[in-house]
């Protein structure tokens, strides 16, 4: 990858509100859902939250949560979205998508699980994703929204240690020495 070397001054991901379907424990993927109230409202306090900063740019996965979560963030600082970035898109869950938790077992949960697009895959998708955006905007001050299970495999796998869960409207600072050390930017 060739870039100017420059980091972005500072880079976030936000994982969108709450959908229908993250309420109901369904396992949702690349499922195109749009926010609920509750959802717009974790996006609009994610907004506030982040407002007390000034930033140039936001990005989202192409996904209809996320470009909404997007657009709710950049109307509270005072921004348009710059586009999708689609390597930001949720893991792919195949036929599993839509399936209900509740009342599974951890061993048919992983199960499900394993029927679509293989974690370290989409560990690696979310890291090319990252660096890309890094090098589109260096200088800049970047929020970028996604997905839970897209962040916690990314950045578990740029500090080499488990990240926890994501909650919906959590901003999460990226660690940019590690972002860098990981690429040839």
């Amino acid at each position: 990858m060739s870039g100017t070397g420059r980091l972005p001054e500072r880079l976030v991901l936000v994982r969108h509100g709450e959908t229908d379907w993250n309420q109901e424990r369904r396992l949702q993927g690349r499922t195109d859902n749009p926010l609920n109230g509750v959802g717009r409202a974790q996006a609009r306090k994610a907004g506030r939250l982040l407002a007390a900063d000034p930033w140039h740019v936001v990005v989202s996965s192409p996904l209809l949560r996320a470009v909404q979560t997007a657009q709710l963030i950049a109307d509270a600082v005072g921004l348009q979205p710059a586009g999708t970035v689609p390597e930001l898109a949720e893991r792919d869950y195949g036929s599993a998508e839509g399936l209900h938790l509740n009342g599974l077992t951890e061993r048919q949960i992983t199960a499900a699980l394993g029927i679509g697009e293989p974690e370290q895959a989409v560990a690696q998708r979310g890291l090319a994703a990252l660096r890309d955006v890094a090098v589109q905007f260096p200088g800049q001050r970047i929020i970028a929204v996604a997905h839970g299970t897209l962040i916690r495999l990314t950045l578990s796998e740029l500090t080499g240690q488990h990240y926890p869960r994501v909650l919906n409207g959590e901003v999460v600072e990226v660690p940019l020495a590690a972002l860098l050390a990981g690429s040839a930017m």
